[in-house]
């Protein structure tokens, strides 16, 4: 056993643990798990306007290079559901090392690939980083009490809020300077710098644990079992799965209800990620002193506003893409609000199955955000306008305040 494993396990969390930088026998600096969910993060997005030239490139369709993202989003999914209860067991740093050896390996797989088949097979490969966003919650719920947790989610989560607005700029000028190799070169030596980062800095935080791998998976009922678990989850499921409707409704809304141009576009879709990122910041300034649940609740009822007054502007005949996108930046804060704070209340639940919780909670919002976003695809047809995406939008919005309002009447039942 290795020296921060053994200072690990003697760890107590607290509101203000000792943390010294680049020194492994002490808890990671807040700096490295941001670095780690934003790998991740970039990793979904960077590549995406290279697709027609890599379609052009592998001499196929487009809608086969578009799998590139669905795979890897299904891969991600199931990943996050396996890494909880591995790192539950065997710790975080170990798992996080080992997927993001497995991350560069891919990557150098996908830049050398010489067909599409053999690019999609590394691509879905790729998706092992999704360790690094799910364990660097887990980190910081070992780290902190649960407001604190939520707190430093929150400015975790703000650091990715920053990749998916210039992720794709990135991307693009990449693509159009060098090809699309070029994106994956990116993600390769980003990949190389956040492990040496991570074999510098990361010492192990989860608590020894003498369940066998298979015991671990068994205490997943212990999980499902639990109503506040599951009304934490579904807050943020039913929250993020808005914002996965946007993105599968917005670019259609942009270009066929208002004729918007791919740069005003680009312009007009940052919108949800300025408020994102104010949203994390109002939980990383506020969630220690005010507690999860009203955070949750207040971002919540934020979203639900913005699809309120969205809805309003459109059926009175006043909808124009600032009013559609400004009112998507109030999805945002409360997204900002919502995700962190309820992710920390879902890894409090039962703090010894934090990267249990993680993982399955992150698998139930990607699925579920999948799913929402295909759905808000399929709905908008020619003529139908801006309306079904909306609608989607507002309802599960609504659904996330009902679900959080599930969990506080539970826990005043409790005595908690």
């Amino acid at each position: 056993m290795d020296t921060p494993k053994l200072y690990a396990y003697a760890y107590v969390m607290s509101d203000s643990p000792d943390v010294r930088y680049l020194d492994r026998t002490t808890p990671p600096h807040i700096s490295t798990l941001i670095l780690l969910a934003g790998i991740s993060a970039l990793s979904m997005n960077v590549f995406l306007p290279s697709l027609p030239g890599m379609t052009a490139y592998f001499e196929t369709e487009y809608r086969l290079m578009q799998l590139s993202v669905a795979i890897y989003l299904a891969m991600n999914a199931i990943l996050q559901i396996l890494v909880g209860p591995i790192s539950d067991k065997f710790g975080r740093r170990p798992v996080i090392l080992g997927g993001l050896t497995l991350y560069l390996l891919a990557t150098l797989g996908c830049i050398l690939a010489p067909n599409v088949t053999v690019f999609l097979m590394f691509r879905m490969l790729q998706a092992v980083v999704a360790v690094a966003m799910v364990l660097s919650r887990a980190v910081v719920r070992d780290m902190f009490t649960q407001d604190r947790a939520a707190s430093m989610i929150g400015y975790v989560t703000m650091g990715m809020a920053v990749v998916p607005m210039i992720g794709p700029a990135i991307g693009g000028l990449l693509e159009e300077l060098f090809g699309w190799h070029a994106n994956f070169i990116l993600l390769f030596l980003a990949g190389l710098l956040v492990f040496w980062l991570s074999w510098r800095d990361l010492g192990e935080t989860a608590r020894e644990s003498e369940n066998s791998l298979a015991d671990q998976f068994r205490e997943y009922p212990e999980l499902l079992k639990s109503p506040r678990f599951w009304g934490y989850c579904m807050a943020a499921a039913f929250g993020s799965g808005a914002f996965f409707a946007y993105l599968g409704g917005a670019p259609f809304v942009a270009s066929n209800v208002f004729g918007l141009s791919p740069g005003e576009m680009g312009i007009y879709f940052a919108a949800p990620s300025i408020g994102y990122f104010l949203g994390n910041w109002i939980t990383g300034a506020f969630a220690a002193r005010t507690g999860v649940n009203r955070m949750v609740l207040w971002g919540t009822i934020i979203s639900t506003l913005g699809m309120a007054l969205s809805l309003l502007s459109s059926y009175t005949g006043h909808s124009s893409p600032i009013s559609f996108f400004g009112f998507m930046t109030l999805v945002g804060v409360g997204n900002g609000m919502t995700i962190a704070n309820a992710t920390a209340g879902m890894l409090s639940v039962r703090p010894h199955l934090a990267g249990t919780a993680s993982g399955l909670g992150g698998a139930i919002m990607i699925g579920g955000g999948a799913a929402l976003s295909a759905l808000a695809g399929a709905l908008l047809v020619p003529g139908a306008g801006e309306f079904p995406l909306i609608w989607i939008m507002f309802v599960t919005s609504l659904l996330a305040v009902i679900a959080i309002a599930g969990v506080i009447v539970r826990e005043r039942q409790l005595g908690l």
